[in-house]
C-alpha cells in the first residue's frame, strides 16, 4: 500500500513536471521578438531592455525554462508586467478567494448529490427518479456561463431583483464580508458539478441494491435502513469518489469562467486579466496553478481509492 502511494506520488510529480514544460514552451511561442509581442510597438528601449532581464531572454531556452522553474520553485515566480507587484503578493489573496469559492460550491453541492442521487435510487423508475434524471441531463449538457447568465436573469435583473448581479469589489474589505455577492457565483458552480455526482451516485446505487450480498443481508431480516447505511451506502461510495474527485479538480478550472461572469476577484479573473494585458510571469503562475491542482486532487482520490476499496488495493499490486 504504501509502495503503492509512494508510486503515484512520483508518477504525480512527474506528471506535473511535464506540465510545467508545457506551459513554459507555449508561453514562449509568441511570433518575433517576445518582449515586443508583450510590450507592443510603443514600448521604450529602457522596457524593453527590463523586460528581457526579468524574462532572461538572453539566455539559451533551457536556461530560461530552468530560471522560471527556480523561481516557482521558491514561490518567486517574478513580476507582474501590469501592475509592477510581485506575482506572488498579487495572486495570494485572490487564491484565498477562488479557494473559498469552491470550497463553499463543493460543501454545498457534494451533500446536496449524494442525497439526491440516493434517493433517485431508492425510487428507481418513479416519477422522482424520472425528474431528478431528466433535471440533472438538462444541467450536465449546459456550459456553467449559461447557467450564470440564467440564474442572473431570474435572481438578479429580470424577476426578483434578489442578489447582486456582479461582485462589487472593496479592497478593504474581505470577499466573505457581504454573504449575498457569493450566492450567485457559489450556485452556478454547484448547478455545474452537482449532476455528475447525482447521476454516478444513482448508478452506483443502483448496482449495489442489487448486488447478492445486498439481498443477503435483506434475507437475513434486516431492516432497509440498516441495509442501506451499513452495506449499501459504503460500497457505493468508493465509485463516486473518484467522480467528486473529477468535479473538484473541474473547479480550478471551472472557476475562470464564472469568475469572469461574476467579476469575482479571484484566479480566474486575474488569468483572463493577465492574458488581455500580456502579463505573462501571471499567466505561467496561474495556468500552472490550476493543473498543479488538478492533478494533486486526482492523486488524493487516487490514494483516499486505496484506502477504502479493498477491490481496488488488490488490483493494483
Amino acid at each position: 500500500m504504501r509502495r503503492l502511494a509512494v508510486k503515484r506520488l512520483g508518477f504525480g510529480a512527474l506528471i506535473l513536471w511535464a506540465v510545467s514544460v508545457v506551459v513554459f514552451l507555449a508561453t514562449q511561442a509568441l511570433p518575433g521578438d517576445a518582449a515586443h509581442a508583450i510590450l507592443g510597438r510603443e514600448a521604450t528601449p529602457e522596457r524593453l531592455a527590463a523586460l528581457r532581464a526579468q524574462l532572461h531572454l538572453g539566455q539559451p531556452l533551457p536556461a530560461q525554462y530552468l530560471s522560471w522553474l527556480r523561481g516557482i520553485v521558491t514561490f518567486d515566480p517574478g513580476t507582474s508586467l501590469a501592475n509592477g507587484l510581485p506575482v506572488s503578493a498579487y495572486l495570494g489573496p485572490r487564491i484565498g478567494n477562488s479557494l473559498l469559492l469552491m470550497l463553499c460550491a463543493a460543501l454545498v453541492s457534494t451533500p446536496i448529490a449524494l442525497l439526491l442521487g440516493t434517493w433517485s435510487a431508492l425510487r428507481r423508475d418513479r416519477f422522482v427518479d424520472h425528474a431528478t434524471a431528466l433535471g440533472t441531463l438538462v444541467l450536465a449538457a449546459l456550459p456553467e456561463f449559461v447557467v450564470g447568465i440564467v440564474l442572473v436573469i431570474v435572481f438578479a435583473t429580470g424577476v426578483f431583483h434578489a442578489l447582486p448581479a456582479v461582485f462589487v469589489a472593496d479592497g478593504s474589505a474581505p470577499v466573505w464580508a457581504d454573504p449575498a455577492q457569493l450566492v450567485l457565483p457559489t450556485l452556478t458552480l454547484v448547478l455545474a458539478i452537482g449532476p455528475y455526482i447525482v447521476r454516478m451516485m444513482r448508478a452506483t446505487m443502483v448496482e449495489v441494491l442489487e448486488s447478492e450480498y445486498v439481498q443477503q443481508a435483506r434475507l437475513k431480516g434486516l431492516s432497509e435502513r440498516t441495509v442501506l447505511l451499513r452495506h449499501a451506502l459504503p460500497n457505493a461510495l468508493g465509485p463516486v469518489v473518484q467522480v467528486i474527485a473529477l468535479q473538484l479538480a473541474w473547479l480550478a478550472g471551472g472557476v475562470v469562467v464564472v469568475e469572469f461572469l461574476f467579476r469575482y476577484p479571484g484566479i480566474g479573473f486575474a488569468l483572463v486579466d493577465a492574458v488581455n494585458n500580456r502579463d505573462l510571469p501571471v499567466v505561467q503562475a496561474l495556468s500552472l496553478l490550476i493543473a498543479g491542482v488538478y492533478i494533486v486532487v486526482n492523486l488524493l482520490a487516487d490514494l483516499v481509492s486505496l484506502a477504502t476499496n479493498a477491490k481496488v488495493r488488490t488490483a493494483a499490486r
